[in-house]
């Protein structure tokens, strides 16, 4: 009988490093790992600290992913590519980690596959990799990413080199078979040359999709502003009193 395993299970025996913070955009990290599962890759969930993240889809809480390791204890080295998924808020935090930037310049410096969309991008944006690439990304982190020396297209997926992105939540599925595309290959495709290459423009208004769910939100509960107010309080007592004059 004919073997259609690796067929079926292109990515058997990879190793992808998933990277997020609390604030990930839940579809934007659970689907990709479900795919990259059924693809037969491993998948560690790395991040700041021990324990489960909360995910979010767009601004309201979501549930919550385990991580396998943190930052710290994981060896770059060991993993064949990297998943950097976005969110308004994982990637904000990541970006601050000088961990997290050494991290993710390990990947960039050995030609390994990053896969990244959304506010993904600002992370790599912050590690010093963007001179000279050709990227999408949510748009409005388009300014900071062209700043970061960037070109930026406004398309599903852009794929660069060993860099590929996607610009959100609403390009899901062109940006899975892309990223499975990516991770299977066992060497990267050569990057653009962007001397020639022009940014697209700015939108001239905000992604609807946001726009829409902010409109829709429900009211804030009761229990959240007492929450709200009790962690205020806390900061404030932790600084203790004002000095006198």
């Amino acid at each position: 009988m004919e073997n259609h395993m690796p067929a079926r299970r292109p990515l058997r025996g990879r190793r992808i490093a998933a990277l997020a913070a609390d604030g990930f955009e839940r579809v934007e990290l659970v689907i990709p790992l479900r795919a990259l599962k059924r693809a037969g890759a491993g998948v560690d969930v790395v991040s700041l600290r021990h324990g489960r993240i909360r995910g979010v889809n767009l601004h309201m809480p979501a549930t919550r992913v385990g991580v396998d390791k943190t930052i710290s204890e994981t060896d770059p080295a060991a993993y064949d590519g990297l998943l950097l998924p976005g969110g308004f808020i994982s990637p904000d935090l990541l970006r601050q980690s000088a961990e997290a930037r050494e991290f993710v310049r390990a990947f960039a410096a050995t030609d390994r596959p990053i896969v990244t969309l959304c506010h993904g991008p600002w992370v790599l944006a912050s590690a010093g990799v963007l001179v000279g690439r050709t990227l999408t990304s949510w748009p409005g982190i388009r300014d900071d990413l062209v700043n970061a020396g960037a070109t930026w297209w406004d398309r599903q997926v852009v794929r660069d080199g060993n860099l590929t992105t996607s610009r959100g939540p609403q390009d899901m599925a062109a940006f899975v078979p892309a990223m499975l595309e990516a991770f299977t290959e066992t060497s990267p495709q050569p990057a653009r040359t962007t001397a020639d290459d022009e940014s697209d423009p700015q939108r001239d208004a905000p992604s609807g999709l946001a726009v829409t769910a902010l409109r829709w939100s429900p009211k804030p509960s009761a229990v959240a502003l007492v929450g709200i107010g009790l962690v205020a309080a806390a900061r404030g007592g932790s600084r203790g009193p004002a000095p006198r004059g």
